[in-house]
């Protein structure tokens, strides 16, 4: 959540069931481009296996929250 709000990314993020996380960005192709790359690291003490990237039409959020 703090990655995104330094990059300007607009959108949301959440912890599923399954240990996954699944994740909404929104805002400039380089914004969301860079959020992206970060995801393929996590913040520190994350273990990332996989990342998958599915582009969607954009639903015009205005800020980034954690849902649950």
């Amino acid at each position: 959540m703090q990655e995104a709000k330094q990059l300007g990314v607009s959108g949301w993020v959440r912890n599923l069931p399954d240990r996954r996380v699944e994740a909404v960005f929104e805002g400039t192709q380089q914004g969301v481009d860079a959020i992206v790359r970060w995801c393929h690291v996590g913040p520190p003490g994350a273990v990332v296996k996989e990342v998958t990237v599915e582009y969607e039409e954009p639903e015009g959020l205005q800020s980034f929250e954690t849902r649950r």
